[in-house]
């Protein structure tokens, strides 16, 4: 959050404090007078909405593109001497927790508004209901990673620990979009939402020139800060501090400076201090005593001022989100705490340190329907793999389950209020050969370990079985079918198309570039498939953290999701599937996907038998503003590098969209629609359509009792694996 109001009021009203720089040019006087590489700082949190700046947003995300984006990006930089390093938030203080809750909250307002949209119109919303796709701050710091960039991950408040690192290692300046790098005694400052990345041009936000323009010592921003309303001291707290600010303001000031409301309440503010200070270097901490302040407001107030305060700067000790609380002491071996900490500093795992090391894991919002009660929200569906996860990490081989205390979990999702976190209590992991040691999976060695690390992470999401298929296929399709194997186990209300289009899209990704991607034209949105878009790639964060769990037996670049997952493309393949089409044209007429999906669907269906879940056909009817006449285009494997046939932002090479009122090949058995939101009844929308022989649009879903016998699964393979290798 920042400061309230006060980088809005450098820009209107202190101008001179706002100084337009070329970072290639500061970059060549930096090393000359440092003698030193030139660096520059990364808040990647800040930087989140300006890096994805594809097209496509709200069907789960188009990763391919967002990669290629974060690649020029960072050669922007590099190409003018600049090196880069990035931190990203890997905590959250309880001190700030409720400024967190508050922001979810309103979040949740955008999220009900976007799928109200998709409903009535079929097609995303406009720019102001913009929402980053789900998961992006927990995959972006692996694709830096992945592009050779020094990449941390903050285990306390990441603005700290930006200005700190800055600091220590002199670095050219700071890029982010936070008004607390103004309070910082630290490096400049600059704004990466004013920045032009072909010219590398951006805004400088100068605190000297700010203090002398409004003539407040340096030593007193903390302070003013404080005043303000930052993350530590709310703008409640200090509202009578404000108000008789405001007061004396108005009331010696016949002409008010010209500047916005927020802009007198930062000029009111400076005249009260200036009036509480009796020389020229002034103390914050005795302008604080001169304050009429309660006590509480007044530690609140010196807590703030201290958060400001970058070692060296201060004798005081502050807390230290990297301490164990005493309740997890007991459950965790100090050196598993050492690697922990480590792998979550480098950002090499996730979910596992804040579990380990303070018992509390949250998730921002997803893209989930509230009134959508068919579908599970994704904390309700990944919920028993991550206490999976947690009864690895925290019951020893010889633990006592009721000793151990529960999981704090600040879950986002329909029906959570908020008010207090879900406890949720750990859950053992057991193998045939009895529950694994955490200290063999992290630091063994060996064909043995390796076989059990696999052994335990598949035993996570309940799919043993896939232990078996390690290197016949590629981890990432790996991951993806234990990922859609589990979610079709938790989730009933999945058919077998949504499988198709899982499935399908995982194998056919491969084939399109990140431009093919972008040029896939979907005839309209389907709210349902945006909300299992969403719920894939939340999927994916939880396969990441169960992967750091288990010692990490698949290398965490097959979990990521520009391997798997395409928001666009599962759209439309979700669009083909509910529609009927053949696998052939599911899979763009590929041999070699075809032949691997119907293995892959094999050995999913078989494991989802065993544990008694029969999957069933259930077509979806489309959107409901889906045009009669629409026809889109399918990108076929052989068309693929020719070019032709492509419509406007479409698919290259033709399959035809059935229109609304074509014969549905035997499927109108029943005489009402797919009872869902977003899915009604063609002649609920067009009621003046007559025609007899087009009465009825609906259909009942087909059950399945085992391998679906659906008009266009015309193939069936019995599944032959390659051998897999030794590990």
């Amino acid at each position: 959050m920042g400061v309230k109001g006060l980088q809005s009021f450098m820009e209107r009203c202190c101008p001179e404090a706002c100084v337009t720089v070329n970072l290639r040019e500061m970059a060549r006087r930096h090393a000359a007078q440092t003698q030193q590489d030139p660096t520059l700082v990364v808040d990647g949190m800040a930087c989140l909405c300006h890096w994805y700046s594809c097209e496509d947003w709200v069907c789960g995300g188009q990763w391919k593109e967002y990669v290629d984006v974060l690649k020029s990006w960072v050669d922007a930089f590099t190409s003018a001497g600049i090196q880069l390093v990035f931190f990203f938030d890997g905590v959250v203080e309880q001190r700030k927790r409720q400024e967190w809750i508050k922001r979810r909250r309103r979040v949740n307002g955008d999220v009900s508004k976007i799928f109200r949209h998709i409903k009535e119109h079929g097609e995303k919303p406009h720019k102001e209901l913009f929402c980053l796709p789900s998961a992006l701050a927990t995959f972006t710091p692996f694709a830096l990673r992945f592009l050779g960039q020094p990449v941390f991950c903050s285990v306390r408040e990441a603005d700290y620990e930006i200005a700190s690192y800055a600091r220590q290692y002199g670095s050219m300046g700071i890029l982010g979009q936070d008004s607390d790098f103004i309070i910082y005694d630290s490096v400049p400052y600059f704004s990466v939402a004013k920045l032009r990345i072909n010219s590398l041009t951006t805004v400088m936000y100068d605190r000297e020139r700010l203090c002398r323009t409004i003539g407040l010592p340096v030593t007193l921003l903390p302070l003013l800060a404080c005043l303000l309303g930052n993350d530590v001291v709310s703008e409640e707290q200090m509202q009578s501090i404000r108000n008789n600010a405001m007061a004396t303001y108005r009331k010696n000031c016949s002409a008010s400076r010209p500047c916005a409301p927020q802009g007198q309440m930062v000029v009111a503010l400076t005249q009260l201090l200036r009036s509480l200070s009796t020389r020229e270097e002034e103390d914050a901490g005795s302008v604080l005593q001169s304050l009429n302040l309660t006590a509480s407001q007044r530690d609140l107030v010196q807590q703030g001022i201290f958060s400001y305060l970058l070692p060296g700067q201060n004798d005081f000790k502050l807390f230290d989100g990297s301490e164990t609380p005493s309740a997890f002491e007991k459950h965790i071996n100090p050196e598993i705490l050492k690697a922990c900490r480590q792998k979550h500093v480098a950002a090499e795992g996730f979910m596992v340190y804040n579990v380990v090391c303070a018992g509390v894991t949250e998730c921002s919002n997803s893209l989930e329907d509230e009134e959508d009660t068919e579908l599970l929200p994704q904390a309700v569906v990944y919920k028993p793999c991550r206490q999976h996860i947690y009864g690895l990490l925290l019951l020893g081989q010889d633990a006592n389950t009721s000793d151990v205390p529960a999981v704090k979990e600040w879950f986002v999702y329909p029906g959570n209020p908020l008010k207090e976190p879900d406890m949720v209590h750990p859950v053992t992991v057991n193998l045939p050969c009895g529950r694994p040691c955490l200290e063999q999976l992290w630091f063994g060695n060996g064909p043995e370990v390796f076989a059990l690390r696999l052994a335990t992470f598949f035993s996570i999401f309940d799919c043993s079985e896939y232990t078996e298929l390690y290197g016949a296929i590629e981890n990432s399709l790996l991951a993806a079918l234990c990922l859609v194997t589990y979610i079709v186990q938790q989730v009933e209300a999945l058919s077998e198309e949504d499988v198709d289009a899982y499935l399908s899209q995982a194998l056919c990704l491969k084939l399109y570039s990140p431009q093919q991607l972008q040029n896939i034209e979907l005839p309209a949105l389907s709210s349902r498939a945006v909300q299992l878009g969403s719920l894939f790639v939340r999927g994916l964060s939880h396969l990441l953290g169960a992967n750091t769990a288990s010692g990490g037996p698949l290398p965490s670049d097959a979990l990521m999701p520009w391997h798997s997952f395409d928001g666009r493309l599962f759209h439309s393949k979700y669009l083909l599937a509910h529609s009927g089409k053949e696998n052939s044209e599911l899979l763009d007429n590929n041999m070699s996907c075809i032949s691997l999906f119907l293995q892959m669907k094999e050995k999913l269906l078989e494991t989802c038998k065993k544990r008694g879940r029969i999957l069933q056909t259930r077509p979806r009817a489309t959107q409901q503003h889906l045009k009669a006449t629409a026809t889109v285009f399918s990108l076929s494997a052989g068309e693929r590098g020719r070019g032709r046939g492509v419509t406007s932002g479409g698919h290259r090479g033709r399959w035809g969209w059935r229109e609304r009122g074509e014969d549905r090949r035997d499927r109108s058995g029943s005489d009402r629609p797919c009872d869902r939101a977003g899915n009604q009844d063609f002649r609920s929308f067009y009621p003046n359509y007559q025609n007899a022989q087009h009465q009825d649009m609906s259909w009942r879903p087909r059950l399945s009792r085992g391998p679906s016998r659906h008009p266009r699964r015309r193939y069936h393979l019995a599944p032959r694996w390659p051998q897999p290798p030794a590990p």
